[in-house]
């Protein structure tokens, strides 16, 4: 079976979060950007069906969305998944921020970034909810690991 927990790409959530907003800097059409956002989604390692239930659910999203962690050496690893193209994209951008790092460093990143790329602005106000439902979920998980 493959590793579902997403790896780190970059040495931190703040070079993530850099990198992820110089790759939006690249479109200037929302449909473009969406794109390169589902695009995103198709990287994430296989979500475990065995995992595709309640427990796991993301409440208050619009669509179905599914986290798990785990912790390695200090470090909480998150895996996700959602049933729509565009919301496994928001996933994977969500986990390539988080996902790898040490849970004070999760929690001291927060959600803000969201917004500051511009994200939230984009979404409906249903995917913008569940996007907010999503990172409140994220830090939770950090703080219960802390």
């Amino acid at each position: 079976m493959t590793d579902p927990f997403v790896q780190p790409q970059e040495d931190s959530a703040r070079a993530a979060i850099a990198a992820i907003g110089e790759d939006l800097a690249l479109f200037d059409d929302d449909m473009d950007r969406y794109e390169w956002i589902i695009d995103q989604g198709r990287t994430l390692p296989p979500f475990p069906a065995a995992w595709q239930d309640d427990v796991h659910r993301v409440p208050g999203c619009q669509s179905k969305v599914w986290l798990e962690s785990a912790e390695r050496d200090g470090r909480l690893y998150l895996a996700g998944g959602s049933d729509a193209i565009i919301v496994s994209g928001l996933v994977a951008l969500m986990l390539r921020v988080h996902s790898g790092r040490p849970p004070a460093e999760i929690t001291a990143t927060g959600s803000g970034f969201l917004t500051d790329l511009g994200l939230m602005a984009s979404l409906s106000a249903g995917r913008g909810n569940g996007l907010a439902s999503m990172a409140q979920r994220i830090q939770e998980l950090a703080r219960a690991a802390r």
